[in-house]
């Protein structure tokens, strides 16, 4: 018997859609990581943009948070001795307000006079030097009416803009100051509380992890401020000490707002505080007593900032002099003018937490580690 032969239908033949087979299809988790990749890169987006909008707030935070660190020594020693901690800190707030507006009233006037007389005396002195170029180099200078009328006609709009984003920085810097002396008070008032409230959060051995940190905080903030009182007085006797010599008008004023301008505010306080002293000698000496007092000012600040303060600053916050001079370079270029003033105390609060807790280890025996000793001399001939 032959076998039958398979039946062979009419319909097309189909090739089987391998995509449709489960082992080809995606993973269902595959698309939920990507809208939630997505949505995350969004949100951080946003949070990237929230804290770029927030950071000036945070600028004024710290600031706050270092005054109140700052003064809070006074605040302790007038509740050790009666006063209650909002009177004591409102107290030491407002006195301390006070002290600088009391600074600012005795040379502010003077400075506005002395630039006033200044501005005043410099067609004479634009004469003069002048005269002085045309006599020895035989160059002849524009007349100062035709100089004066082409820096209007070509700077004009970009002095009318200065003025007023001079004016909008004004009104900025009030409610910076209002804003920063708040929440110094806060910080003042809260004291003990605050920090309480923060321990409040943490296991015991975090709170007293972090009460040490505070109070390493607190130290170096001192410290700080202690090499700038430090600055400040020699600055302000070597300053004296020249003028007095030179004798230049208002010596005494002129070097105690020197000395206090150029430790105490960030970045541009050098060229206030050596601004005054050479405006004065310009308008009430001449330009060779001005110049004098200029090339006096630019060099202390270069001892100063070289070998002055680095050396104090190694003393009283127990860092190198040359990792100082790194730290505010550093801080300066990262954070402006407030990272410039705050480094030294940022720098030598993590170095001392550092120090805290990095285990140390005997040094082992290298030439190395220690200068050679110097050989003997020989003895000279009789």
């Amino acid at each position: 018997m032959s076998e039958a032969a398979p039946e062979v239908s009419d319909r097309p033949v189909v090739p089987a859609r391998h995509s449709d087979h489960p082992a080809n299809r995606p993973p269902a988790w595959l698309w939920r990581a990507f809208a939630g990749a997505v949505v995350t890169v969004f949100v951080g987006i946003a949070v990237w943009h929230a804290l770029g909008s927030l950071r000036t707030l945070g600028v004024y935070l710290l600031l706050s948070f270092f005054l109140a660190l700052a003064l809070e020594p006074i605040v302790v020693w007038l509740v050790r001795h009666g006063w209650k901690r909002g009177r004591a800190a409102i107290t030491t707030l407002l006195g301390s307000i006070a002290v600088v507006m009391v600074v600012v009233a005795m040379f502010g006037n003077l400075f506005v006079q002395q630039l006033v007389q200044l501005i005043s005396n410099v067609p004479a002195l634009y004469e003069d030097v002048t005269l002085w170029i045309s006599e020895r180099f035989d160059i002849v200078m524009p007349e100062a009416h035709d100089l004066l009328l082409d820096l209007v006609n070509q700077h004009g709009m970009d002095v009318a803009s200065g003025a007023l984003l001079l004016g909008t920085t004004a009104i900025g810097l009030v409610f910076a100051s209002l804003t920063i002396m708040l929440v110094t008070y806060y910080l003042l008032a809260a004291g003990p509380r605050f920090r309480a409230s923060i321990c409040r959060y943490l296991t015991p051995n975090r709170q007293a992890d972090m009460l040490r940190y505070w109070e390493i905080t607190q130290l170096k903030v001192s410290d700080f401020l202690r090499t700038r009182i430090a600055l400040a007085a020699i600055s302000t006797v070597a300053t004296a000490i020249f003028l007095l010599i030179l004798q230049t008008p208002y010596a005494l004023p002129l070097a105690v707002f020197t000395g206090l301008v150029s430790q105490f505010v960030p970045t541009i306080g050098t060229y206030l505080g050596g601004a005054l002293p050479v405006a004065v000698a310009l308008t009430s000496q001449g330009l060779t007593q001005g110049i004098i007092v200029l090339a006096f000012i630019i060099a202390y600040q270069q001892v100063e900032n070289l070998w002055l303060s680095p050396k104090i600053s190694a003393k009283a916050l127990e860092m190198n002099p040359a990792v100082s001079f790194v730290v505010v370079i550093a801080f300066g270029a990262v954070f402006g003018a407030l990272g410039a003033f705050l480094a030294l105390p940022i720098a030598a609060t993590i170095q001392a937490i550092a120090s805290t807790y990095m285990r140390r280890h005997e040094l082992v025996a290298s030439p190395m580690l220690d200068d050679p000793t110097p050989a003997p001399r020989a003895p000279r001939p009789s």
